[in-house]
């Protein structure tokens, strides 16, 4: 025993024998320094790989949404003779929930650069300029005249007796 430890009660460790097991720990772990860096290098070469890897999946995923996107993106040009609804933006008190804020069916009469065209009610002959983002194209008067769409009343089905 020494006589730190008789005066005190416990051991006492010098700063050179800590030195001195630290030294030896690192060495019993590293008995290669070289093929350590040759470890580190190949973890650093996969870190990089993997990094490359997660770009490339970053770019596909936004290709994808980007063309999911634009496959929902409207064509802004019209035709002349085409029928167009109106979008109606006049701020107003109490527009109503329900009520549609889309006006028309109109008239395309004429298009003009940069997204102006003129606008003319079937029941009227009056002519007006509009901006083409307050339009869309009104489907309306094509499902009318559709020969495939048929309607069958109640009256017109034949009953079958048996049932």
């Amino acid at each position: 025993m020494n006589p730190f430890r008789l005066v005190c009660g416990k051991a006492c460790h010098l700063p050179v024998e800590i030195e001195h097991k630290a030294y030896w720990t690192v060495k019993e772990y590293n008995l290669s320094l070289g093929g350590a860096g040759v470890e580190r290098k190949l973890q650093l070469a996969e870190l990089d790989c993997l990094r490359l890897e997660a770009y490339d999946n970053s770019r596909l995923y936004k290709e994808k949404m980007k063309a999911i996107h634009d496959k929902n993106i409207k064509r802004g040009e019209f035709r002349p003779g085409e029928i167009v609804l109106l979008y109606n933006s006049r701020l107003r008190l109490l527009p109503g929930k329900l009520r549609s804020r889309w006006e028309g069916p109109y008239q395309l009469e004429k298009a003009e650069p940069y997204g102006v065209y003129h606008l003319c009610h079937p029941s009227s002959s009056d002519i007006f300029k509009v901006n083409g983002h307050r339009l869309k194209l009104y489907h309306g008067e094509q499902r009318k005249g559709n020969k495939e769409i048929e309607i069958f009343l109640l009256e017109d089905v034949p009953l079958d007796k048996e049932h």
